[in-house]
């Protein structure tokens, strides 16, 4: 992305009104808002299943169970959002109002791909297997931050009355 393109987005804002009506008009943007909570609320529940894990030996199982369902649902709006952006911005990631948010999903993935990689090749022990769970669930709540923040900017840019130019 240019600095030409950066500074465009950031000057027209979030969505130009063509992208904000594509936005609003595609039924990804309500799958988009089911799935981010509830990719949230997975993520909560395994994340006390690991720390319960890594504290008392007890529960390997339930908790690998919910870093493979976790890593699911995170693969399903890993697809959905890339066709959402399609839809809105015309290609599929790496959209200039999502670049770095998109960048950061490939670490978010590539973490989570290799969790199931060691898990399903027996390539790492099961407390070193928690420990990547919890270091791609770092960047999750990293990658997450970075989505609320940009569609809380886009919130406020919407509720900001346009300013005619003269």
């Amino acid at each position: 992305m240019s600095d030409r393109t950066h500074h465009t987005a950031a000057s027209q804002g979030l969505y130009t009104p063509e992208q904000r009506a594509r936005r609003d008009a595609t039924i990804w943007t309500p799958v988009q808002g089911v799935l981010a909570p509830l990719q949230f609320v997975v993520f909560l529940i395994s994340l006390v299943l690991v720390i319960r894990y890594l504290m008392t030996g007890a529960g390997y199982e339930v908790a690998t169970v919910s870093i493979v369902i976790k890593t699911g649902v995170l693969y399903v709006i890993m697809i959905t959002g890339a066709i959402w952006e399609k839809i809105v911005f015309g290609q599929y990631l790496l959209a200039p109002a999502f670049f770095w948010e998109d960048v950061f999903s490939f670490l978010v993935i590539g973490l989570h791909t290799a969790y199931l990689w060691a898990l399903f090749t027996g390539a790492l022990a099961p407390q070193a297997l928690m420990f990547l769970a919890l270091a791609a669930y770092g960047t999750y709540v990293i990658n997450a931050a970075q989505f609320i923040l940009k569609l809380r900017a886009a919130r406020l840019q919407a509720a900001t009355p346009i300013e005619a130019t003269a």
